[in-house]
């Protein structure tokens, strides 16, 4: 299942993250995973929202580039080994991954897991040929 991130551009100074934060809590937008990664000059805040088309509405509104990408929700038992598990079924398909983060909290069990690859449902058909389950956005609280 397809999950879509925001990715916002962001200067990389003090209160940036807090006026997001500030402005997206204002209108009852509620964040299920978040990821900054960042150089010297700028930042890309990654987030997963309870409502994502909503939340690019109100950021873009406010003078926030970002954009939407599609991204991978896999859930991994949450004991030792069980991320691996996965990593080892996309090595041996040999999926790339751009890069992955952590989805808030846990449910029934799993970890749930944010991944950004070329192709989001070769990744989540891969995930049930292991065994593991991907991810609908009901799961995860996302629309």
């Amino acid at each position: 299942m397809v999950i879509h991130q925001i990715s916002v551009f962001l200067e990389n100074r003090a209160g940036t993250l807090a006026e997001i934060t500030g402005i997206l809590s204002a209108q009852h937008i509620d964040l299920r995973a978040i990821h900054i990664a960042e150089t010297a000059d700028y930042g890309v805040l990654r987030l997963i929202a309870d409502d994502s088309q909503r939340a690019s509405s109100v950021l873009l509104e406010h003078g926030f580039i970002l954009s939407m990408t599609p991204v991978a929700a896999i859930a991994v038992p949450d004991e030792p080994g069980g991320l691996n598990r996965l990593l080892q079924a996309l090595s041996e398909q040999h999926v790339d991954i751009e890069y992955m983060y952590s989805v808030f909290g846990r449910t029934n069990g799993h970890a749930y897991m944010i991944f950004r690859v070329a192709d989001p449902e070769g990744l989540a058909a891969i995930a049930s040929a292991a065994g593991l389950h991907p991810a609908d956005g009901a799961e995860l609280g996302v629309c």
